[in-house]
């Protein structure tokens, strides 16, 4: 008889898809195998490329499983990929959790808690990997606090000024669905578990229409691929409006009943015409009219934006204006219709219980920390002051890799007089700067909570093997330097069963949201691991009112917006970084794009995951016509530029980019030819909502190496 068991997991790695895993665990505690849930109505028993490669990444030989502190007179800086331990010694934990300790309290005391700054993501998703015990942390400390702006807040915040609540079409209805525009995203690339839904609706019938200046995978694969320039999605979105309007092919019903701002949005789009937006997106007026009409006439119609769109100066305006489209022609209505950017909204977890942002009083300020964008990361390590940031605490996060304006991050990191402390699963970019290096679990070696951005199911997360070395989790490492700090709060001995339940709310079942009322633990448990929210189907967000909007309406004028100094209605402006800015010396638009084959920096270091993007990471791709006027052809070395830095790579002259764009991807720079990557070019300006990186508002200039 075997004695093998299967354990139900959940993938936490920044996706929409957060898909239910299930790990087999052979007799002597070894996951030998990983599969997604056929029981899961999302995930259909299938994972990722990136996923199902999964059990190399836990059992890769390097894998940092046992806390390090930096060799004495060791500098901080870049180290050759393979060679990091040698910076480095192992200690024990308590060695490490002790100095920690010893040193923020020390930085605390001679220049202020706010002196101490955490830099965290989405490297999990988790509920309680991601924000729990470290926040509570944080706040107790009286730390700076981070905005955590890097990767979604401009659209975020627009789809909440339009519709009140992060809510979107069900994934599992857009089979329904007969117009399918994928605008900003990848879907084969990395939202695949949609994928099998959208090949459906196109078996039933359905058209896919791909928005994107980048020729992806879903690109390739549509049946139709609009190439509009980057940074200019507002403009072709406000110009659909203006066809829809003058074609009078809007839902005139839907919009007097469930509408704010509309005259104002009719007449604010007269101006928009698509010969006039013609020629700021590149793409015609006559297929700027088809897409505008095909997208109105057809139904249910829907819409599944992604965050590319919103990661330029004007991004925000570009998902406002983009959210508007279905409530103008009522596509809510239908099941199959609407939009889809983000899900998570329907997740009601209690944060105040697993944050505690009121420990913030029981610090040494007695107040509320200041805040830190963390898109900023490069100013705040050195040029803030009052005080100057003299501690660096990352998890969840590569910012030597992922944060923009690289060389200005990488100076602020090389601080001898800097303490950085990296929790981490791998020696990356970041750890080549650290003083104390903390091994981290994986998602097998520890229990969490999670929703997701990408569907409706809650799931529990259960440990599937014991965590390798000495590795341990977010939830444990915070715990632990609370106490040894002093902290008496009893909330700092929470296990993650406790975390959980407050997260769940279920010793406060009359405070439970309905849609999650009585999900807990024993129920996800009794379930296989899953339970879809309690809300009726087919679901439909915004069929109808009253919304959670100032006006109770969906917002095509945004009084709160005006309050704010910003546009009250989605206005294109055309970013400082673009072709209509008039730069003569930096005449080409950089697309920094992320790897098909990595999650953002992670999976980067792995050889099958480099293997499956050897092709195309330490490459540029280029436009014939931008390539055949510098004199560049298909394989040179190629150097582009801007006031920021250099990059030099070879190009592909591969029909991947419009005419004005090049494009290069993410990987860490230590892997990387001469130990940089694309975020060597990008700058610290913002979004005009919601405080956003401007990654693809870009300008650089290329030229032959000789």
């Amino acid at each position: 008889m075997s004695s093998e068991k299967t354990i139900h997991a959940v993938c936490s790695h920044d996706c929409p898809d957060s898909c239910g895993v299930l790990v087999t665990v052979d007799e002597t505690g070894r996951a030998t195998r990983m599969q997604g849930d056929p029981a899961h109505p999302v995930t259909r028993g299938f994972l990722c490329g990136k996923v199902a490669k999964y059990l190399d990444r836990v059992y890769s030989p390097d894998r940092l499983l046992y806390p390090m502190r930096r060799r004495s007179g060791v500098p901080k800086g870049p180290l050759p990929f393979g060679r990091e331990r040698d910076a480095f010694e192992r200690i024990s934990w308590d060695e490490a959790l002790d100095t920690i300790a010893r040193k923020l309290q020390q930085i605390s005391d001679d220049y202020g808690p706010e002196a101490v700054l955490p830099y965290s993501y989405a490297g999990t998703i988790g509920v309680l990997g991601y924000g729990s015990m470290d926040r509570r942390f944080f706040h107790r400390l009286g730390a700076s606090q981070l905005d955590r702006t890097i990767c979604s807040t401009a659209g975020g915040d627009a789809l909440l000024s339009v519709y009140g609540r992060k809510l979107g079409t069900d994934t599992e209805l857009f089979p329904r669905a007969r117009y399918i525009i994928v605008w900003g995203g990848n879907v084969h690339g990395n939202n695949i578990h949609l994928w099998p839904m959208i090949e459906e609706a196109r078996r039933n019938g359905a058209k896919l229409v791909v928005i994107d200046p980048y020729k992806t995978r879903t690109a390739k694969l549509a049946d139709w691929h609009i190439a509009v320039n980057p940074g200019t999605d507002a403009a072709l979105a406000l110009a659909m409006m203006h066809v829809v309007l003058r074609e009078c092919l809007e839902d005139r019903a839907y919009i007097a009943e469930n509408t704010h701002g509309f005259d104002a949005l009719k007449q604010h789009v007269q101006d928009y015409t698509p010969e006039r937006v013609a020629a700021w997106t590149g793409v015609a007026a006559k297929d700027i009219e088809r897409l505008a009409r095909e997208y109105a006439t057809s139904r249910p119609a829907v819409i599944r934006m992604n965050y590319g769109v919103q990661r330029s100066q004007n991004g925000g305006a570009s998902a406002r204006a983009i959210a508007m489209l279905p409530a103008l022609i009522g596509a809510w209505k239908h099941p199959g219709g609407g939009l889809q950017l983000s899900t998570s909204g329907a997740f009601s977890w209690d944060k105040a219980a697993l944050e505690r942002p009121d420990l913030m009083l029981e610090s040494p300020l007695k107040r509320h920390a200041r805040v830190v964008n963390m898109t900023q990361l490069g100013h705040a390590l050195t040029e803030l002051d009052g005080p100057p940031v003299k501690a660096l605490f990352v998890y969840n996060s590569n910012p030597a890799a992922i944060a923009p304006d690289q060389a200005q991050v990488l100076r602020g990191m090389k601080r001898e007089d800097l303490f950085t402390v990296v929790h981490e699963q791998f020696f990356t970019d970041t750890t080549d700067y650290a003083d104390m290096v903390l091994p981290a679990t994986t998602f097998l070696e520890h229990k969490d909570v999670q929703g997701a951005y990408g569907h409706y199911y809650v799931q529990i997360s259960n440990a599937a093997i014991e965590p390798l070395g000495e590795a341990r989790s977010n939830v444990w490492v915070f715990g632990q330097l609370a106490q040894r700090m002093g902290f008496p709060e009893p909330c700092f001995r929470d296990s993650e069963d406790d975390l959980i339940a407050q997260a769940l709310r279920e010793d406060q079942p009359d405070k439970q949201d309905p849609w999650m009322a009585g999900i807990t633990q024993e129920t996800l448990d009794a379930a296989g691991g899953h339970q879809r929210l309690k809300f009726t189907r087919p679901f439909l967000p915004f069929a109808s009112g009253p919304f959670l909007t100032p006006s109770g309406k969906i917002e095509f004028y945004s009084e709160s917006l005006a309050a704010k100094g910003l546009d009250p209605l989605p206005v294109f402006h055309p970013p400082v970084e673009s072709r209509h800015a008039g730069v003569p010396e930096y005449p080409l638009e950089f697309l920094p794009r992320k790897a098909d084959n990595y999650m953002n920096s992670t999976f980067a270091n792995l050889p099958g995951h480099q293997k499956m993007e050897s092709l195309h990471t330490n490459y540029l791709e280029m436009h014939a016509e931008d390539a055949a006027e510098r004199g560049i052809a298909d394989g040179d070395m190629v150097e582009i530029f801007n006031a920021r830095g250099r990059l030099r790579m070879p190009v592909h002259v591969n029909g991947s980019v419009p005419r004005g764009v090049i494009a290069g991807r993410l990987n860490w720079n230590k892997l990387s030819p001469e130990g940089n990557n694309v975020n060597l070019l990008t700058s610290q300006r913002l979004t005009d909502i919601g405080g956003g990186p401007t990654f693809y508002s870009t300008l650089v200039e290329a030229r032959k190496c000789l």
